[in-house]
């Protein structure tokens, strides 16, 4: 998620649990800590110039439930020992201290773009994918919450804001994995009377809600694209078929480069091929034909083999985003006439 929203997140549960009169402490504690692990990026940017491995690192070892409680432990021991609050509260410092690391990764796995929440273990980053990476209706409970305890302090209210703040965020969070179940099961009806009922597909919501939902489905030869707004869409979904250079990427299927990104991505990669060029793209994040992370990975050499680009490029993004982003509120209540789409 947002920094914003982490930040927001972490002060919510750290002064939620501490004494009254360390609460506006640990909103300061909880809002630095609720975006520590995002702070991954900056050794990443420093440590090396390739693209995706700046993008597969990300949210790997500083979002690992292995790790940050370590981290929670070996901070709050720091401050507990230099006495003030923490040793006045050591038991409740501990939870605020966990609180606000752990929670970051989890509501991160709520995106598409995938958590690490298991490193070192190699395995898929988790993408629930229930949530836009920013979400103001998600969002907008923790800040009353915070703001109004902020003024409050040490009263009864601030805790009060607090929580509620808290359980509505979190019951918004239900909403969208109940909105996202109603989509995938109208999804796999649609592939169902399609014959694809095995195909991969992913369901995301649209930017800056939970009403409408993009749905990609992988085929032989591509994928398909779809929307299902939870509001006004009846029937089935209806899906428009876009290609990929499948025989590109299985002639470089062995790169490593190529491997991680399918990794990465769960397999949701579109390929193609510009000039002598493999160019790799993300089908998780953005809207046909753009997207937010697009790479040249390999190069077709006159012995018919491709070898990798060292290191990879990101591309820009087609252009084309912003006009799709500015209808996307109608499409919300309205569903398109047949064949209009």
């Amino acid at each position: 998620m947002d920094s914003l929203t982490q930040i927001l997140l972490g002060a919510s549960v750290a002064a939620a649990v501490v004494p009254a009169r360390h609460r506006r402490a640990a909103m300061g504690v909880g809002a630095v800590l609720g975006t520590l692990p995002d702070l991954d990026s900056l050794p990443l940017w420093l440590l090396t110039d390739d693209p995706v491995a700046q993008m597969t690192l990300h949210r790997g070892l500083s979002h690992s439930l292995f790790v940050l409680p370590l981290v929670a432990w070996a901070l709050w021991a720091w401050f507990q020992r230099r006495g003030g609050r923490v040793a006045e509260a050591p038991r409740a410092w501990f939870r605020a201290f966990q609180l606000a690391l752990v929670t970051h990764p989890l509501l991160d796995a709520f995106t598409v773009y995938g958590t690490q929440l298991l490193w070192p273990l190699p395995l898929p980053p988790v993408m629930w994918s229930s949530l836009f990476i920013i979400d103001p209706a998600y969002t907008a409970w923790l800040l009353v919450g915070v703001l109004v305890a902020l003024w409050a302090g040490a009263k009864p209210l601030a805790r009060t804001a607090l929580v509620a703040g808290l359980a509505l965020s979190t019951a918004y969070i239900g909403w969208s994995l109940l909105a996202k179940a109603m989509v995938e099961r109208e999804t796999t009806r649609t592939l169902a009377a399609m014959g694809l009922a095995d195909a991969p597909r992913l369901s995301v919501p649209m930017p800056l809600n939970t009403l409408l939902w993009r749905v990609v489905v992988m085929t032989p030869d591509g994928y398909l694209e779809g929307e299902r707004s939870v509001v006004a869409d009846r029937g089935p979904i209806r899906f428009r078929a876009h290609g990929s250079d499948v025989q590109a990427l299985a002639a470089a299927r062995d790169l490593p480069v190529v491997q991680r990104l399918d990794w990465f991505t769960h397999g949701f990669m579109r390929a193609q091929v510009h000039g002598d060029t493999l160019v790799l793209s993300d089908l998780r994040m953005g809207l046909e034909p753009g997207y937010f992370f697009n790479f040249a990975v390999a190069r077709l050499y006159d012995d018919g083999k491709w070898r990798p680009v060292a290191p990879p490029r990101q591309l820009p993004g087609d252009a084309g985003r912003g006009e799709q982003l500015a209808g996307l509120w109608q499409r919300i209540w309205h569903q398109p006439p047949a064949g209009s789409q």
